[in-house]
């Protein structure tokens, strides 16, 4: 791709060349060496809420390792890239990231659209790159993983389990726990979103559930009257969304308010206290579907969110902030072991530090903070666990947690 030729065309990248040892005047052997994680997210505008849960995810991991000592003669730093949830800026984003010298893994974006963008970047500079957040199979399973597998970039790993699942596990709670059985399906064409709603919909059939009708709508629309109609007349039990919190906390509120007293149900792409904040009391008896197990739920995660909260970050933590603690600190680890199987060194060569991270954080096995942390051949959690939320008295409350076979 053209705009890796800059990068990749410099030659090697040395971690002394880049002014990123702090020499000890001294002269002693007290160096340390600064290493960047970068993360890519969409930090203002759409999506920001979870976006920012994602930074401050990785700032804490950061900020641990360093109390910590995780990694001796090395201090760790975060660099933070707003996306907007756009997928050019996303690329750009990541080109940025491989170009500064530094930067040893990255982790994000939020968006499924976003990451196909950038995979292509983080593979050729051989550098890790890990998602708290996307769901869509294509990006570790290539595009035709409901037949042939085939993982398409070894640098690209998630700590979020795949819609192959939460789609399978949502439309299985909507038939027989929700005994639904005449669903509306829409969803937002973006790459996360009709993802998810394909996927929902051809279970949800298979159980035996009938498909009342389906739509699509744009991100960013305000206005949703003629949907709300639409689905108001086709007398559906269930509305089943395909997107993220900003347009489905309007739907819910619009469909209300025209006399459609039925659930909204969604995906991960929801689960944020913006959603409910915005749609007031008609967001009560909405759910979604989140990866993972109510990270409140998990001691290992109580200092985790202790320190969220003491420090008064923005965003919303409960979503994916465990997930990227946990995806910072496989980086961290990465880091640790390479440096131990090389003397104890560092290797000076910022491109063989990289790769070799890539290949430790592919043997990850370890217990963070939201349950195990390993990858599987294509670079997907081996955390399986899936919980349904719903809107319980103005807060989501877990009322189901569990796993899903798709096969």
């Amino acid at each position: 791709m053209v705009i890796l030729t800059s990068i990749l065309t410099t030659g090697a990248l040395t971690l002394t060349a880049c002014g990123s040892r702090d020499d000890d005047s001294s002269g002693g052997d007290t160096d340390t060496t600064t290493l960047t994680i970068g993360v890519d997210a969409p930090l203002t505008g759409e999506n920001s809420a979870t976006g920012l849960g994602i930074q401050y995810g990785v700032q804490i991991a950061v900020d641990d390792a360093n109390k910590k000592n995780l990694v001796p003669g090395v201090k760790f730093k975060v660099k933070a890239l707003d996306d907007k949830a756009q997928p050019a800026t996303g690329q750009q984003n990541a080109t940025a990231l491989v170009g500064d010298k530094t930067v040893v893994g990255a982790v994000g974006p939020l968006n499924s659209g976003v990451a196909q963008t950038m995979q292509q970047v983080f593979a050729s500079a051989d550098m890790a790159q890990i998602s708290p957040s996307n769901t869509n199979p294509e990006l570790t399973q290539g595009k035709n993983w409901q037949t042939t597998k085939k993982r398409p970039y070894k640098t690209y790993f998630r700590t979020a389990t795949t819609d192959a699942l939460q789609g399978g596990f949502a439309a299985d709670y909507a038939y027989n726990g929700l005994k639904k059985k005449n669903v509306f399906v829409v969803d937002d064409k973006q790459t996360y979103g009709a993802g998810l709603a394909n996927i929902f919909q051809a279970q949800f059939k298979e159980l035996g559930g009938k498909v009342a009708g389906t739509d699509h709508v744009n991100t960013g629309d305000k206005d949703f009257g003629a949907l709300v109609t639409k689905i108001k007349n086709s007398k559906a039990d269930l509305l089943y969304y395909g997107g993220q919190y900003d347009e489905s906390q309007l739907i819910t509120k619009q469909l209300k308010e025209a006399g459609a007293k039925i659930p909204l149900f969604g995906g991960d792409g929801m689960f944020t206290p913006t959603y409910i904040e915005t749609a007031g009391a008609a967001a009560e008896g909405d759910l979604v579907t989140s990866v993972g197990v109510p990270v409140e739920t998990l001691p290992a995660a109580k200092a985790f969110i202790d320190q969220y909260k003491a420090k008064k970050y923005k965003g919303d933590y409960q979503t994916y902030g465990g997930y990227s603690y946990d995806a910072a600190t496989a980086i961290i680890n990465a880091v640790k072991a390479a440096k131990e199987a090389n003397d104890d060194k560092l290797p000076s060569d910022m491109n063989d530090l990289r790769s070799t991270v890539v290949e430790e954080v592919g043997k990850s096995d370890f217990e963070g903070i939201t349950g195990k942390v390993s990858f599987d051949e294509y670079g997907d959690t081996t955390n399986k666990q899936l919980t349904v939320y719903q809107v319980t008295k103005g807060e989501w409350k877990a009322v189901k947690t569990g796993t899903y076979n798709a096969g």
